[in-house]
């Protein structure tokens, strides 16, 4: 059991302001997001994060649980949606030429077509409901921050910054 800390300061007014926008933005952003991608492209959400990772993973392929940990998924969600996908030709399930126990997930030719038609209708909603909000503060700041929230202030990972693994500095998209 851990240990509650004995006296904790307050949230100032800013900060207490800032906490309940970032908890609204967590929760709305991403269902407006996704609300425009099933309505123009007839792809939800968590569709469309797996056709990302996989069209930005090396030979766009994934084992399963490395995917369902990128999007954040348990692996019998994940497994639902690459059988969905699948089943449209968007992926393809196989097994690992190292280790025939591993199953790959593979974003095919059509799924990577797919995914390039629907990256507009994503790329507008991110301007609309996200960027276009931000104009005049530091984004490089604000991502850096970003990029540590869930770690404990002043730990060892927020010096290595974006250089730990699974940094996304430098990838195209």
């Amino acid at each position: 059991m851990k240990r509650r800390p004995s006296r904790v300061a307050p949230l100032d007014a800013d900060e207490e302001a800032f906490w309940r926008a970032f908890m609204k933005a967590t929760t709305v952003v991403p269902r407006v997001l996704y609300a425009d991608l099933e309505e123009a492209e007839s792809l939800d959400g968590s569709e469309y994060k797996v056709l990302l990772n996989l069209s930005e993973a090396k030979g766009r392929r994934l084992r399963m649980s490395e995917l369902a940990t990128a999007v954040a998924l348990s692996d019998s969600a994940m497994t639902r949606i690459v059988d969905r996908l699948a089943t449209s030709g968007l992926v393809k399930r196989v097994r690992s030429d190292e280790d025939s126990r591993v199953v790959l997930a593979v974003l095919t030719d059509v799924g990577l077509r797919r995914l390039k038609h629907a990256y507009p209708t994503h790329l507008a909603g991110v301007r609309r409901y996200v960027i276009d909000h931000l104009a005049g503060f530091d984004l490089g700041a604000l991502a850096k921050a970003f990029e540590h929230f869930g770690e404990p202030a002043g730990t060892d990972s927020q010096a290595a910054g974006s250089d730990r693994p699974g940094s996304t500095t430098g990838a195209s998209r």
